[in-house]
Parts: C-alpha cells; structure tokens; sequence
C-alpha cells in the first residue's frame, strides 16, 4: 500500500477537509504492514473502496421559527460503510458541522462499530442548526424536516441513526416520531428513544460507562485500578456525566469538568449532587461550567483553559475532536499520568499522540474507548427486533463483556516487542481486518 499517494489523491479530491483526512491517515499508517500481507486486499483495492463513503445526503432543511420567520439549515447523511450490517451512527446538531467532520466521524464508526462485534455498519449525520436557545417546539419543528429531506433513506435494516452532540433523548424523540409517521411502522430505526417507546436501559451513561470499563482494563494490563486514583475529565454532556459517575462507582476521584469557557477543578472530587449537577448545568442551555464553581466554592474555575494543565492518575478527554493538543500531552507526561482514555471522537491530535506513544504511555484511541454507546445502541436495536425489553443489569453486563473484547482485539494486534500495547494500532487494525475481510467476501460492488 503506498499511503502518501492514496492521501495524496484523496487531498486532490477533497481539499480543506482536514478533519477526514487526519481520520484517514492515523488509520492507514496504523494498518500498512498488516495489508501489505494480504495481497487479495491489493488486487480488490480494499482500501481505496474504504476510504470513500458509499453516498452522501446533503439536503437543505428549512423550519419556521416562533416568531412566524422561515430560516435555512444544510443536512446530511454520510453513509459510510455497511459491509458488516445496516448503516449506524449518530446525528450532530451543531453550529460547526460540515461534510468533513461527519466524513471523520463516518469513518471512524465503522471502525468502532467493527471492533464492538455487533453486526453494524458506519454512518454519520448531522445539520448545521444550534438547538441552544431554541424553545423546544422549535426543536420539534427542526427535527420533523430533517426527517422529511431523509426517512426514505433509513430504516431498521438500512440506516439507523442515533443522538450526537446536540441531539439528545427529546431530539431522537421527535425524529422517531416523524419517521414512524411517514413510514407506518413503528420499527427499530433510532437508538437512543426513550424508554416509553422502545429504548435502551442505561444508553444515556452508556458511553461513559463503557469508556471506564476499557480504562480499567488499560489500568489492569499495568497491575492499577480504578480505585483511589484521581481523574481528569472534560466536557459536562451526557458522556462527561456517565464517566464521572462509573470513575467514581470504581473508587476513583473525578477533578475536573469543562466547557466552551474554561475549566473547574475540584480537590474534593466530583461526586454525588455534583455530578447530577452536571446535568442541570447542560439542560441550561448555556453551554457554560463557571456557574459550578459558584455553586460549590471549594472548586475554581479557570477560564480559557483546559484541564490537561492539571496534574492526575488518569486524563479523559470526554468533549471534543482534536481537545488534547501537543502542549497538553506534554503537560500530562510531565505529571506523569498513568494512561489516557479518548472518551471523545479523535480527542487527540497526532502531535499528542505521537507523545503518548513516545513517552511509552498506554492511550486508548476513541474508536476503542467510547464504543460503549453505540455497543449499548446495538443492543436497543437487538431489543427492538425481538420485541423485548432487558434489564438494566442485563444490558450492563453485554456492554462489559463487549467492552472487554475490544480490549482483548487491542492486546491482540497492538502488542509490541518491548511488551508496551499500542492501542491505537491494535483497534485500528482489528476494526480494519474485520470490514476488509467482509469486503472482500462479498466481491467488488
């Protein structure tokens, strides 16, 4: 596989969409010497199929607002790849979506739902519409014509969509709603419904939860544990908020939380109303943590900051792609943190990475550590199908036990000579061999 050429041509193609082709690079550079021992690979181009989403929704969406005022947003659907199942992957409402993110973002699901075992393929989607200081029947308007421009391209065995940034349980609920209306069907289409109507225990934590169970393993594999170590955590979402809560179930101490604004760092720990505090902070709609270290004054606030400057066991980025950069990697191998767990999609940039990996510290890629939530999301559309509904310890147990098996797939493939597990090479290429192989077996379309 020549990899400078292949990025070369795809830069040709897609210019300015540096988010997609950082996606792409980590995953080619991390799989070169694996697919250069599969010469079928070569001879069916895996690759260069791999790398280009099957097709590409962009439609435009246009709702009335309260004041009677028509107003304009872009939406999309990237359908990235289905080789091992339906089409699944979140929706993104968010000021800064574009095509190059949700590009990213496909990609990487279909890595990430690879590695869970549950036969999912990748997708993405998303609008450039803010839902902040929207009321909510301008939501439900919203979200009733995107659903409009798209519910012929989705269905339970075709395309499932879930929540993202920005779209939450009340989101996925009127997005459901329209499509079972204009469907006339009342199928597993969307993850991430409420429990009334055909949703998941626990996928609200999920992702958190999951991404805690990977990190105790991380910490296991080093003879650590959970317990009595300290925790950095950005973000206040519903990610940020399951992280703390399981950290804090192991024993641990959670530090930090942030926003768009800055930072809050609390010695004596982010537990209990504080943590469900979290939540009442988000659902103000002001995207802001400051008021945190208002409300409980033995925490300051930095502003302007981010929480990687603080000095902790653990670091999990929960907010945002590219939210670690090469300063803040240095800043966290200088405290000498024990390991990094990417709670967020491509949290890191290669600089930090490439620094973690230098200075022979264990970090978790996202496609590996937050693959909770769309396990847990998998197993809502296995409830929906048999027309069951399981426990919540029921569920928990799936996600450990699959939680547990990325993990194993990571040691499989990222363990090297000098006994140091390379995660980010390990989830890259058992997520890769698994679509490549599915590929190939169903021949060239």
């Amino acid at each position: 596989m020549k990899v400078n050429e292949i990025l070369a041509n795809l830069e040709a193609k897609h210019p300015g969409e540096k988010e997609y082709l950082q996606a792409v690079k980590e995953v080619l550079l991390s799989v070169e010497d694996v697919y250069n021992q599969h010469p079928e690979f070569e001879k069916a181009k895996i690759i260069e199929r791999m790398v280009e989403p099957d097709r590409i929704f962009t439609f435009r969406v246009t709702w009335t607002d309260d004041k009677g005022e028509v107003q304009t947003n872009l939406g999309y659907r990237v359908q990235f790849n289905n080789a091992i199942g339906p089409y699944k992957g979140g929706i993104r409402f968010h000021a800064s979506v574009n095509l190059s993110i949700l590009k990213f973002l496909g990609f990487e699901q279909t890595f990430k739902n690879a590695l869970t075992t549950l036969p999912m393929g990748g997708a993405k989607g998303g609008s450039d519409f803010s839902p902040r200081g929207k009321s909510d029947a301008e939501i439900m308007r919203f979200c009733q014509a995107y659903i409009l421009e798209l519910w012929k391209n989705l269905g339970p065995d075709r395309d499932v969509p879930a929540g993202d940034i920005g779209v939450g349980g009340r989101e996925v609920g009127y997005m459901f709603g329209m499509y079972k209306k204009l469907a006339q069907e009342h199928t597993g289409t969307f993850t991430g419904k409420g429990l009334e109507f055909g949703g998941s225990k626990i996928r609200p934590e999920a992702t958190g939860f999951g991404a805690c169970y990977f990190v105790r393993n991380m910490l296991q594999t080093m003879g650590e544990d959970f317990a009595g170590k300290t925790v950095a955590i950005s973000g206040f979402g519903n990610v940020a908020w399951g992280a703390a809560l399981k950290a804090t179930q192991l024993g641990a101490k959670v530090v930090t939380i942030s926003g768009p604004d800055g930072y809050v760092y609390d010695p004596t720990g982010i537990s209990g109303e504080k943590i469900d505090y979290m939540l009442e902070l988000r659902a103000s709609g002001d995207d802001i943590v400051a008021p945190y270290a208002e409300k409980y004054p033995e925490a300051t606030f930095y502003p302007g900051r981010r929480p990687w400057e603080v000095k902790v066991d653990i670091a999990m980025p929960c907010a945002t792609q590219n939210e670690v950069d090469k300063e803040d990697a240095d800043n966290l191998v200088r405290n000498k943190v024990l390991c990094v767990g990417e709670v967020s999609n491509m949290g890191c940039t290669p600089e930090a990475i490439e620094t973690f990996i230098a200075n022979k510290i264990p970090y978790g890629p996202g496609k590996a550590v937050n693959a909770g939530g769309v396990a847990t999301s998998g197993l809502e559309m296995s409830q929906n199908a048999i027309h069951l509904s399981w426990s919540e310890k029921e569920v928990d147990g799936r996600l450990h036990e699959i939680m547990n098996n990325i993990h194993e797939q990571c040691l499989k493939y990222g363990k090297e000579n000098d006994g140091y597990i390379n995660y980010m090479k390990g989830a890259n290429i058992a997520g890769f061999m698994k679509v490549a192989h599915a590929m190939l077996g169903q021949g060239v379309i």
